[in-house]
């Protein structure tokens, strides 16, 4: 057992990840550069650089971005500036503040968001049908509706 001279089989763990592991970059924490991510992320601080997540990303109402972003999903509440492109839903709160060009597949504004932004939709891309919508919105809001044209209201 202990001092045997047999050959033993060596055991490779891989790290796993968490369904519901979630990345936070508490308030007060400033971090530039770039950042990937496999899970949720979470920022109530402030990020200026690349951002690449496999998942969500939640712009907390603290929270700022200012450069780069690549998601599945996000939602704002805190302040973004630069390039978003999300893969699926992108949910601007009545907190947020954002300026940039968006590419997104779905996007939804709520009510008092300053949302200045070039916005580029692609809907239907999954099923291989692709629908553009070129959105430029200097208001408050803007909601996308049936058929997957946007609407701005100011």
């Amino acid at each position: 057992m202990f001092g045997s001279n047999k050959n033993t089989e060596e055991v490779k763990t891989t790290p796993t990840s968490t369904p519901n592991a979630l990345n936070a970059l508490a308030k007060g924490t400033v971090v530039e550069g770039s950042i990937r991510c496999d899970n949720d992320l979470r920022i109530d601080g402030t990020i200026k650089g690349k951002l690449t997540c496999q998942a969500k990303v939640i712009i907390g109402p603290t929270g700022a971005v200012e450069g780069e972003v690549h998601c599945q999903n996000a939602v704002i509440e805190g302040r973004f500036k630069g390039n978003l492109q999300v893969s699926e839903l992108l949910n601007v709160r009545e907190t947020a503040e954002v300026d940039g060009e968006i590419i997104t597949n779905k996007l939804l504004v709520q009510s008092g968001a300053r949302f200045n932004v070039s916005c580029k939709m692609e809907s239907g891309a999954a099923n291989g049908v692709a629908k553009n919508a070129d959105v430029k919105s200097t208001g408050h809001a803007a909601a996308t509706v049936a058929g997957g044209k946007a609407e701005v209201r100011n």
